[in-house]
């Protein structure tokens, strides 16, 4: 791995823009975004672009607005299609794409105008097979950009990892909408059709042949998070267990079968977590109890491998503590939970404000 401060990827003047970029877009049901969305794309510095719209079966008017873009620039081509997810919108997306690097915007996002120069220099400067960038969090009261004026460099395996564990200087995570691939390593991989989380296995295959990475620590891609009707904003659903923890379970078998164990571990530790975090939620909000029971029936189930999984060098070992405690009584565990939050944190909060403000003198 390899950091450059203050990286600046190569400018891409038109005379230079040879290698055509496949964007797809797709659409459901979003006819007050789907415009900004389509023509952020539009507006790219980098203009040998094919912009494919899939329109996901919409009921409202976002197919007459995509058909409108396309009338307005040649370069946008709009599939129209029965809904049945964004994966296999996706999947029908990538199959039409004729370029050699593809990438993909959810149409009720946007991306800077910069964004696919800047992700394609950086691919053809470092000879990588994917060019990743952080992104935004945009919500109607105020935006996140946590960027970091640097680049990191992964070779082989390394970008598999820092997506694995989950590491926070690196915004890589499932999503396919901020990251702009080599055609050639998405070869034979597909989004699962049918269902929601469909990112989580797709980036881990797509990062496990990658023999070369490149993350700009840079926010590009705007995404917004708090939608109304978008299913990425219901944290626990129906669909946790149907769709999520399936994913997750394959996940951890495909990297097994890629060898790599120490990851496949670090993966668990990440998803028990994530189940002891649900269920405290589930209990504050007082609903959910067949949520509940189906958290402690997979904990139970996997009992040998979650211990195991928090021993891992990246586990924190207070999760450790909370996994044995909840193992010994639920209950307990969700009053340990409560009096953190309600206690220790708020206290810790107020440690670090009066330790700042005596510096401050």
């Amino acid at each position: 791995m390899k950091i450059f401060e203050r990286y600046r990827p190569p400018a891409l003047h038109k005379e230079e823009q040879t290698e055509l970029i496949s964007v797809i877009v797709t659409a459901y049901n979003i006819e007050a975004y789907i415009e900004r969305g389509v023509r952020s794309v539009c507006s790219q510095t980098y203009e040998n672009l094919e912009i494919i719209v899939v329109d996901d079966g919409s009921t409202d008017t976002t197919g007459r607005i995509c058909d409108d873009l396309a009338e307005r620039d040649a370069r946008v081509r709009v599939i129209h299609k029965e809904n049945e997810g964004p994966a296999q919108a996706r999947n029908v997306g990538t199959a039409e794409a004729k370029g050699r690097y593809i990438g993909y915007v959810d149409g009720d996002d946007w991306i800077d105008a910069d964004m696919y120069e800047k992700l394609l220099s950086a691919l053809l400067d470092q000879r990588a097979d994917i060019a990743i960038c952080r992104y935004r969090q945009v919500s109607c009261t105020h935006t996140l950009d946590e960027s970091v004026d640097r680049a990191v460099l992964f070779e082989g395996q390394e970008a598999l990892a820092c997506y694995v564990e989950e590491r926070k200087e690196c915004e890589i995570q499932n999503a396919a909408w901020n990251k702009l691939y080599r055609r050639e390593i998405l070869k034979n991989v597909t989004f699962p059709a049918g269902q929601w989380y469909e990112d989580i296995m797709f980036a881990t295959a797509a990062l496990a042949r990658a023999n070369r990475c490149i993350y700009l620590d840079t926010a590009m891609y705007n995404y917004i998070i708090d939608r109304e009707g978008s299913i990425m904003n219901r944290r626990i659903n129906p669909r946790t267990f149907t769709d999520q923890i399936p994913a997750y379970y394959e996940k951890t078998k495909f990297l097994q079968e890629l060898g790599r164990e120490d990851l496949a571990l670090t993966h668990d530790y990440f998803f028990y977590k994530r189940l002891l975090l649900f269920y405290a939620d589930l209990e504050k909000t007082g609903d959910g109890a067949t949520y509940l029971l189906r958290i402690e029936e997979i904990l139970a189930k996997d009992r040998e491998r979650a211990l195991q999984a928090f021993r891992t060098p990246v586990a924190d070992p207070r999760d450790g503590k909370k996994l044995r405690l909840f193992y010994r009584s639920p209950a307990a565990y969700v009053r340990k939970v409560r009096w953190e939050e309600q206690i220790v944190i708020p206290a810790k909060v107020r440690i670090k404000r009066m330790i700042r403000r005596l510096k401050g003198h």
